[in-house]
């Protein structure tokens, strides 16, 4: 593609202008035209290239740009609150120079209004600089001491695009298209599936999107990979795109999914939300509970090019400007003292290596480990840890890592490492202060291991996708996703499908024949028998011991990659026997089933089976998801292993 022609680079010096009317505030830096409400702080108005606004305020509901979040009282069951559109009650300029605007908008808290708004004190704030094509935003959020408890469940930056002029979305390579209109998903041009954000299109204004199905979630994105992502107007030839230039400020970890642009057309910065891990992401006060995060900036991109024929290359300059925004953090224009610059904070590097004396005697270094920053707490409880900041990086081919711009605190360092099971906590607790540099040296990782491995299922990779995703229901397609391998799972319905491939009986895997790519489904779901009824579906895995060492325990390690309002029940060679030899309890509350995704929150589970249940020749494990209230519930597994009692050291 060739690079586009941005009509603003025309531009040399532009004028930066303020402009304060009694009920809005307009900024205006000769390339675009930034509208507020004034004292609210929502945005209304972003001219550019020729358009008068590039956002929708004729919307029954949402319109503009705006910060909003869902709370709800102590004891509420459920990841649904209440909806708050925040609107500041008072406004200030914070920077006026010839360089630089930064603009705030203040919600304090007003006890008498306890039960409409949530018990936080919000400052939002704006920035626009003088030679930039687009404009940046954070938010201070505090709970102090006067306020009540309560549950932060979600909280965002929402745009609502033009729906006249926006129908092409771009969120990576391999998903962008032009989307159906919101009207559409209205009946009775369209239909509600399983759940009201899936929606199938049966009468279209636009006869080439018959049939399909339209469903936010199928584009999701990783915390990690969520960097850029918008819509594109086609004529003229304009971008609106939201960048993300640091995950420190996210909930969850760098795996942890979230929302980016969907059909209205809606432009998303996610900062909390329950999304693929349910009420485990619910972020409880306590009353007076003392609490300050700072979310962002991002910033808001806005491109364009002479050349329709060019209009593509749009996505490819949003991805350039990205990278330039990621090597600026962080940035050093904002004023609050709150958002701490480069120098005022630390580093942390070292070494990570593997010890797995039955895998090599020798430590071998953690490729491609996901190492990080993060609260203290137990390992793996960076999962759900929502409260504070989070920084993550992976290490090299030799298990070498560097993590730079850290914000001071107290941290506990965290790891997992692709191809093995578990979490690794570094026992010393982190001090990260302004200019810190701090060295671990060589830091050793033992993952949980018993005795050498008699078999394997799957790949430890927290991970559903190496195991089979069937072909969607014809009647239930995304286009998009036709022919894409790695995104087959993106499409609707794929759970209908298990009983499609097994009408009469269960999943049946034998060690030594199946393959787990094939004969693996990706997600153990229940098994539809009635119009509004499902049964448990019990899963078995056959595999043949030549004799049975009585010395010791067998172990089997179950890791899942997803729960929803689950109960996986394990038995040895025998089906029926109760209480099970291993239940997990009910456990998850991701829906990643029905949000078409592969993985939710990380469980491992680790079963001792005792000698004396195993038979020598063919043995059965059944692995039974005993909660069948819907549909939707299930898990998904990452990986699976069977492990022989600990070898005496002269055996390795």
């Amino acid at each position: 593609m060739s690079e586009p022609k941005q009509k603003h680079s025309q531009i040399s010096t532009p004028l930066l202008q303020l402009l304060q009317q009694e009920d809005q505030v307009v900024i205006d830096n000769g390339m675009f035209q930034l509208t507020l409400t004034n004292p609210g702080g929502k945005i209304i108005g972003i001219q550019y290239n020729g358009i008068e606004n590039l956002l929708e305020l004729k919307n029954p509901v949402l319109n503009g740009g705006f910060w909003d979040l869902n709370w709800s009282v102590p004891g509420t069951v459920g990841t649904r609150g209440k909806f708050d559109e925040i609107e500041g009650n008072s406004f200030k300029v914070i920077v006026e120079t010839e360089e630089q605007i930064e603009l705030s908008f203040t919600r304090t808290w007003d006890p008498s209004l306890q039960d409409e708004y949530s018990p936080l004190t919000i400052d939002i704030r704006f920035i626009i600089l003088q030679d930039s094509p687009g404009f940046y935003s954070y938010a201070i959020y505090e709970h102090k001491e006067d306020m009540p408890a309560f549950n932060l469940n979600e909280t965002r930056i929402a745009f609502m695009l033009s729906v006249e002029k926006f129908r092409y979305m771009a969120m990576a390579d391999d998903r962008q298209r032009v989307l159906p209109l919101p009207v559409d998903r209205e009946p009775p041009r369209g239909k509600e599936l399983a759940y009201p954000e899936a929606v199938l299109l049966v009468d279209p204004v636009e006869p080439e999107f018959k049939g399909e199905v339209d469903d936010k979630y199928q584009y999701s994105c990783e915390n990690k990979d969520n960097k850029v992502h918008g819509f594109i107007c086609l004529a003229p030839p304009v971008g609106f795109w939201q960048i993300t230039p640091s995950n420190e400020f996210r909930t969850g970890g760098p795996i942890k999914q979230d929302l980016t642009s969907h059909v209205n057309p809606t432009t998303l910065a996610m900062f909390v939300s329950t999304h693929y891990g349910g009420q485990d992401f619910v972020i409880p006060f306590g009353t007076g509970e003392p609490w300050k995060k700072v979310f962002g900036p991002v910033f808001i991109y806005l491109n364009s090019v002479e050349d329709k024929n060019d209009t593509l290359s749009l996505w490819d300059d949003a991805k350039e400007r990205m990278h330039k925004e990621v090597n600026c953090w962080p940035y050093s224009f904002p004023s609050s003292e709150d958002f701490p610059k480069d120098d005022q904070r630390g580093a942390i590097r070292g070494r990570l290596v593997v010890s797995d004396r039955y895998i090599s005697k020798e430590h071998l270094p953690a490729r491609g480990a996901f190492v990080g920053l993060a609260p203290p707490g137990d390992a793996g409880s960076f999962q759900t840890e929502c409260k504070g900041y989070q920084f993550w990086t992976n290490s090299d081919d030799e298990g070498y890592f560097s993590i730079q711009n850290v914000r001071p605190g107290d941290y506990n360092l965290y790891a997992w490492v692709p191809g093995f099971i578990g979490d690794y906590k570094y026992e010393k607790p982190i001090a990260i202060t302004a200019a810190s540099d701090v060295d671990t040296g060589e830091l050793v990782y033992a993952p949980l291991r018993s005795g050498p491995t008699l078999w394997e299922i799957g790949i430890p990779d927290r991970s559903a996708a190496e195991f089979y995703v069937p072909d969607p229901n014809p009647q239930y397609i995304n286009k998009l996703f036709v022919n894409q391998p790695a995104n087959s799972f993106r499409q609707y319905g794929l759970w209908e499908r298990y009983a499609d491939l097994y009408p009469d009986q269960d999943l049946v895997f034998t060690v030594g024949s199946s393959d787990y790519k094939k004969d693996w489904f990706y997600a153990q779901v229940t098994r539809k028998v009635g119009d509004n009824a499902y049964k448990p579906t019990t899963w078995q895995i056959k595999f043949n011991l030549e004799s049975i060492d009585q010395t010791g325990s067998y172990t089997l390690r179950i890791a899942l990659s997803s729960a929803t309002f689950s109960v996986l029940e394990v038995r040895v060679n025998e089906e029926e026997t109760n209480p099970p030899h291993f239940s997990s309890g009910l456990i998850g509350s991701d829906n990643t089933i029905a949000r078409h995704g592969v993985h939710g929150l990380y469980w491992l589970f680790n079963v001792e089976v005792a000698a004396g249940q195993l038979l020598q020749g063919e043995n059965i494990i059944y692995l039974k998801q005993a909660r069948s209230v819907s549909a939707l519930h299930g898990i998904m597994y990452d990986y699976i292993r069977l492990e022989a009692p600990p070898l005496s050291a002269a055996h390795y």
